[in-house]
């Protein structure tokens, strides 16, 4: 089959396009799936230039394209374990069920699929850990991809291959967010706006009723607010004299970077923020009196229940949610997709496109 292998850390030449990858084959519990699309992500970035190290401590986008000279190989993964090379990486996946494994249903070939993209099932479904999918396993960059029957749900929509494949990773996330933040009728501020975390955290958010202040360049501004924010403020703007303190009951970011201190400033005494992302930077300044004096809570939020995918399909089957494909790519283009991705020109989603396999 046609897959894009990551050969290690490192910069887009660690991506090779091989069109003789075996495909794979289902084991007990799991089904094959012919991918129909694959949305791209700043994990799949993180995670081949191994910015996931602590060894880094660069803002994303600073080495997206050449990679990064200290990397840890060590802890350069979501779990902290060494990833295993070649990779094939994708946490988006959008197809259809081709096969299944022994104790799978066969009723289930045919089916339009989604696949969970923070598996439970490698760990034995213990709280707090996961794998994720194209990281610690093969994803979805390639004609056939491999998944838990379990974790791999079928989908009625009328949305697109690619609309439906720009929501796993970005809408999980962000959904994450707004479950463990239990976000409400109120004020939430969302940073890294336009981009497709944030973009899906706009919509969810304005969804459970909130009123949405979203951050992001003013040239995205109305397509921002088209999909639910209230207000925009230009990135880069002192937030605090923009909006005031204690202006915000929560904050979702997945900016993080020397903004962050402000973000606490702009929340009210037992406010609640919430972090899934540090793409300005994962190292940065606390004042603890700020923490405690407010009596904040802060939430880590990269784990999810069961019940964060669930209801995002239920949510997507009731026309609840619309992802924003911004450009498809053809999967041999993953380089010139991902270097597009790293200029943040586009809003939502690009989402990679596999050949049709010969029959």
């Amino acid at each position: 089959m046609a897959a894009v292998l990551l050969t290690g850390h490192g910069g887009l030449e660690k991506l090779e396009y091989r069109t003789d990858v075996p495909v794979p084959r289902p084991k007990p519990g799991e089904v094959l799936i012919q991918v129909a699309a694959a949305g791209i992500n700043n994990t799949d970035i993180n995670t081949r230039t191994g910015w996931y190290s602590k060894a880094v401590a660069s803002e994303t986008g600073e080495g997206g394209a050449a990679g990064f000279d200290a990397v840890d190989t060590m802890d350069a993964s979501w779990s902290g374990v060494p990833l295993e090379f070649p990779r094939i990486q994708g946490a988006d996946v959008c197809g259809r069920v081709v096969d299944v494994g022994q104790d799978v249903s066969r009723e289930r070939i045919g089916e339009r699929v989604l696949v969970r993209n923070m598996l439970r099932t490698p760990v034995g479904y213990r709280p707090y850990e996961c794998w994720t999918y194209g990281s610690e396993c093969d994803g979805g960059f390639a004609q056939f991809a491999v998944a838990p029957a379990r974790e791999t749900y079928a989908v009625r929509s009328d949305l697109s291959d690619e609309e439906l494949a720009a929501l796993p990773c970005a809408y999980s996330t962000a959904e994450n967010m707004m479950h463990r933040a239990a976000v409400g009728t109120e004020r939430v501020l969302v940073t890294g706006a336009s981009g497709g975390v944030g973009l899906a955290a706009v919509q969810l958010a304005r969804r459970r009723g909130a009123t949405v202040t979203a951050v992001c360049s003013s040239a995205k501004a109305a397509d921002v607010e088209a999909q639910g924010a209230s207000q925009t403020v230009d990135r880069g703007t002192d937030l605090v004299a923009a909006l005031g303190r204690a202006s915000v009951d929560v904050v979702v970011d997945l900016v993080g970077g020397s903004q962050f201190s402000q973000l606490l400033d702009l929340l009210r005494p037992g406010g609640r923020y919430a972090i899934a992302g540090a793409i300005g930077g994962p190292v940065a300044e606390i004042d603890l009196r700020t923490l405690y004096l407010k009596d904040l809570s802060l939430f880590g939020c990269t784990f999810q229940e069961d019940e964060v995918f669930e209801n995002l399909v239920r949510y997507l089957e009731r026309g609840e949610v619309h992802p924003v494909v911004s450009r498809t790519y053809a999967l041999q283009d993953v380089r010139q997709a991902q270097e597009a991705f790293l200029t943040k020109e586009h809003i939502g989603k690009l989402v990679l496109v596999p050949p049709v396999p010969s029959t």
